[in-house]
């Protein structure tokens, strides 16, 4: 299942993540649901998210 983010304000440019097996994230843009996926073992998605949390990604 698809979930968008919840800071999502409906203008069309958001990410889209999904769990299908525990061990795997799959990421794509909301605009193109049949174009390509980016997938990520979830100790990965893990460490960006606590990255951008954080700060220490800059961003």
């Amino acid at each position: 299942m698809w979930r968008r983010s919840s800071r999502s304000y409906g203008t069309g440019n958001c990410l889209e993540v999904a769990a299908p097996h525990g061990a795997r994230i799959d990421v794509r843009d909301s605009k193109d649901p049949d174009g390509a996926v980016l997938r990520f073992a979830s100790v990965e998605w893990n460490a960006f998210v606590a990255g951008v949390r954080s700060g220490a990604l800059g961003l």
